[in-house]
């Protein structure tokens, strides 16, 4: 029976060992990234119900997030 060397076969399975372990981080990374992407449109939504709120009670304005104050937006700044 014909071998490669024994340290040829370390080799091809250090390296193959490798490769699972990232494509493992690579799998693992996925799910971070699909739960984070959730995380952030469940986020996205939350706010846009915040701000539609606050438009029902307040109207058209700009507000600052420093302090709270805000500004009503004119009719030509709303078409622009």
């Amino acid at each position: 029976m014909l071998k490669i060397t024994k340290k040829e076969l370390e080799t091809l399975k250090d390296l193959e060992q490798k490769k699972a372990a990232i494509k493992h981080d690579l799998g693992t990374l996925e799910l971070q990234k699909h739960g984070l992407l959730h995380a952030f449109a469940n986020i996205e939504e939350e706010s846009n119900k915040q701000k539609k709120e606050l438009e029902d009670k307040y109207g058209k304005i700009n507000i600052n997030l420093n302090d709270g104050s805000y500004e009503k937006i004119k009719e030509d700044e709303q078409n622009n």
